[in-house]
């Protein structure tokens, strides 16, 4: 079964658009892409005519600068350092505003011997220069689509349009769903191309076998930069399976090794293990993401103002660091490598079905994960459930 992202590959290389929206909690907005080597004066008046927005033109830095093309402002004062260039028309328009005049323009910008002499300065299309490594580097719509025409082989120019609704609002998720049904165009997610791009250079290192005392598991390890290698333990037979019971676990020293009754993190582990052996199969994705992120030395110091009544958000803050760090992008890059798509999720955290889901993996179902509460998690697992939304009935205000 092809994925969302090879599907948005397809529809491209045919010459049509695709929707393509970021996190909800970033712009939480989605615009129309094409490729400019495949553009024509249809998909330009397709695109404005359902978009509504402002017709831009992303490229790599490479073609910017044979282009001569600087930004705007030296200095830029938008919140997401959105990289516009001064405006341009192809010489070859004559308004430059038509449909015509702007797929010519657009199509000019593709070309390989194109300078800055092909072009009038200001015209009708904004160029915006990607970052160099794309959305592993910033994820905006301008390294999205660049990422997308890279993918397609092509030369790495696009043209786009954010999504308004008829009433001039911005159109959000379940509008840009709708949109692309109604258009028969795919839809996909900034989060999906990430995890996409990062599972095209994911693959185990070492796969051995690892007894345990809930059976045998198998081990593979997943090469993560300059950090520790994320792990997977898989049970029994997971290829092809429809609905795969899996866990997806935050690295915790002091729960998983030394059994810290601080949090539940150890017990969360060992209660996974004893699961997925008992179905017969299933899988742990074990990732170096130590105290929500923010690395074990942090977590300790965490501790200690926690210890003078600070709860963990609280404690974090104080730090100046962020109450979680985790994202799952990596996670889901290498279940997608994995073929591990479809899963019965181990988690009472609904941030992580979200993040998951957004990057392509279906949830087929949330299993709670509660392991008891004790004197001394009491008060973390309320701060999990009040502050991060934790789904935990087992926890009350009156125990």
């Amino acid at each position: 079964m092809t994925s969302r992202v090879e599907d948005a590959l397809t529809a491209l290389k045919r010459g049509q658009l695709v929707i393509v929206a970021d996190a909800e909690d970033r712009e939480a907005e989605g615009d129309l892409v094409g490729l400019a080597e495949l553009v024509t004066p249809e998909t330009v008046n397709q695109m404005v005519t359902h978009a509504r927005g402002l017709l831009c033109a992303p490229m790599a830095p490479e073609i910017a600068q044979r282009l001569s093309l600087l930004p705007m402002l030296p200095h830029s004062s938008d919140a997401f350092q959105t990289a516009f260039t001064s405006s341009l028309d192809a010489r070859s328009t004559s308004t430059g505003i038509s449909a015509i005049d702007r797929a010519a323009t657009i199509h000019q910008l593709a070309a390989t011997t194109s300078t800055w002499d092909d072009f009038y300065h200001p015209g009708h299309l904004f160029p915006l220069i990607a970052r160099a490594n794309g959305v592993l580097e910033r994820e905006g719509h301008t390294e999205a689509a660049v990422d997308l025409a890279r993918l397609c082989g092509v030369t790495p120019v696009t043209y786009i349009c954010e999504i308004l609704k008829k009433n001039g609002q911005m159109a959000r998720r379940k509008d840009l769903k709708a949109l692309a049904e109604g258009l028969r165009i795919p839809f996909i997610t900034i989060s999906e191309i990430k995890a996409y791009r990062v599972a095209q250079t994911v693959s185990p290192i070492s796969r051995v076998k690892l007894p345990t005392v809930y059976g045998e598991f198998t081990l593979q390890d997943f090469e993560n930069g300059d950090e520790q290698p994320d792990l997977l333990l898989t049970y029994g037979d997971v290829t092809g399976q429809k609905s795969l019971l899996l866990r997806v676990h935050s690295e915790c020293l002091t729960g998983d090794v030394f059994g810290s009754q601080r949090c539940d993190c150890g017990a969360q582990l060992q209660e996974s293990m004893r699961r997925i052996a008992a179905a017969g199969r299933g899988a742990i994705l074990y990732l170096r993401q130590e105290g929500r992120g923010i690395g074990l030395i942090n977590k300790l110091r965490a501790y200690t103002l926690q210890d003078q009544g600070a709860d963990t958000v609280e404690a974090n803050e104080q730090l100046g660091l962020p109450a979680d760090a985790r994202r799952y992008e990596r996670a889901a890059a290498i279940l997608h490598a994995q073929g591990l798509t479809r899963v019965r999720l181990l988690t009472n955290n609904p941030d992580k079905v979200k993040q998951l889901s957004q990057a392509g993996i279906t949830i087929t179902q949330r299993e709670p994960l509660e392991v008891g509460v004790t004197r001394t998690n009491r008060d973390y697992l309320l701060t999990k459930k009040h502050k991060f939304h934790h789904i935990l009935d087992e926890v009350t205000d009156n125990d």
